[in-house]
């Protein structure tokens, strides 16, 4: 079948647009909307990513006075789902009457990998590689010249034999990135050392990228929540047996470890750093950590409840879209992190205060119960309920425990007529 649709990514936004519009019998209001002009200009958006129409506007909320090391931040969250915000506001206002959350990060250190295939003599491969671990590194680190100022850099390599059928040996170079995330001048130096390596060992090189998961730049973050402020011990305790079967059962743990995620997503989507990374890492972590949860739960002394995380973080305070949008650019000066170790350690805090919060509402009065009553709102927003009406139709959904769109379209063309 020839294709219809050749040269689709040299077209204009536009010229894309009527294409879509005409084989998704698109209204001429419905290819209005999607040509508005929002923050983000289509033309810009053109620039950062392939075969571009539209843009797309998500709620961005703050978490007020969040306290991490004894600083206060302003926290901004892009994200669709309800009652995230709040529930980490809630948590904030908890653990700032203990001192807040204490975080801290290692260096943060990236893995490069270069897989070497067709491999005769894996051992003696090895040999050959670790006698010019030098030349290596300077081959890597001249790849940077503003990481070699700040010394950091390439710092060290390791080998292995892969357990594959053809016994690859990958090399792999771990680089101190400073502030950056990483992904573009690790793999600048791994091409780099793949061609040395093939020149100085006619080795045949396959793979030579970065590797998202960075067990060597870990962030932890703790913070106590007094047992007074959220029901009491018996909750305290509940919340303690939660987590535990979280770090048991891998169904559980899915779960319980996107509630983490639910923060730092949306703090990343925010700045424009790259969410899907993190996840990859987060819940790839567990293999190296030994635990399913990235969390963990106990009582102290006084049976108040003490939570604690330990999280890889990849993320970057330089390079990147981050700085080619405006509202990102924005919401980051606004979050006003000066490295990217302090903002590894916001990060971490937001997903601890966000996996605490679910945590809360699943061991006492049941989760539904705070998220439902957000769900109601944007439902009834959905049908086209402004102001007030919002308000009167979620209460009634509430009240009557059928919150639907079509309980919301009912009340919402009830309420009109009224009018």
């Amino acid at each position: 079948m020839p294709n219809r649709f050749s040269g689709f990514y040299k077209l204009t936004p536009k010229e894309r647009l009527l294409i879509v519009a005409k084989e998704a019998n698109l209204s001429s209001e419905e290819v209005d909307e999607l040509y508005k002009t929002g923050s983000l200009d289509t033309d810009l958006a053109g620039k950062l990513v392939e075969n571009v129409i539209s843009t797309l506007e998500i709620p961005v909320g703050i978490v007020p006075n969040f306290i991490v090391n004894g600083k206060s931040y302003f926290v901004p969250m892009a994200i669709e789902e309800a009652s995230v915000v709040a529930a980490c506001s809630n948590s904030s206002r908890i653990a700032n009457e203990s001192g807040g959350f204490i975080a801290e990060s290692s260096d943060p250190v990236m893995i490069g990998q270069i897989q070497l295939i067709n491999v005769n003599d894996p051992e003696r491969t090895i040999d050959d590689i670790q006698k010019v671990r030098e030349e290596i590194l300077n081959v890597a680190n001249s790849r940077s010249r503003t990481l070699k100022k700040l010394n950091a850099g390439a710092k060290d390599i390791r080998t292995r034999v892969l357990n594959d059928p053809g016994r690859s040996v990958l090399l792999e170079i771990y680089v101190d990135v400073r502030d950056a995330m990483g992904a573009n001048i690790i793999n600048s130096m791994c091409e780099s050392v793949a061609s040395f390596l093939m020149g100085q060992f006619n080795i045949e090189t396959n793979l030579r990228i970065l590797s998202n998961l960075t067990p060597n730049r870990v962030t932890k973050s703790r913070a106590v929540f007094k047992s007074d402020m959220i029901g009491g011990s018996e909750v305290s305790k509940r919340i303690v047996k939660a987590f535990e079967m979280a770090n048991v059962d891998p169904f559980r743990a899915a779960t319980h470890n996107k509630g983490i995620m639910n923060g730092i997503d949306a703090v990343l989507l925010a700045t424009l750093n790259d969410w899907r990374a993190a996840e990859a890492n987060a819940h790839t972590y567990y293999h190296v950590s030994g635990n399913l949860s990235l969390s963990k739960y106990y009582l102290d002394d006084s049976e108040n409840l003490v939570g604690e995380i330990e999280i890889p973080l990849a993320v970057g305070t330089v390079g990147g879209s981050t700085n080619s949008v405006r509202k990102a650019a924005i919401f980051r000066k606004i979050l006003n992190i000066g490295d990217s170790r302090e903002f590894s350690n916001v990060l971490a805090s937001i997903g601890l205060a966000q996996n605490f919060a679910a945590l809360r509402a699943l061991c006492s009065e049941g989760i539904q119960e705070g998220h439902m009553r957000l769900h109601a709102r944007s439902i009834a927003a959905s049908v086209g309920a402004t102001g007030e009406m919002i308000e009167a139709i979620s209460k009634i959904m509430i009240e009557e425990k059928d919150i639907s769109m079509s309980r919301a379209a009912s009340l919402y063309d009830e309420m009109r007529k009224k009018n």
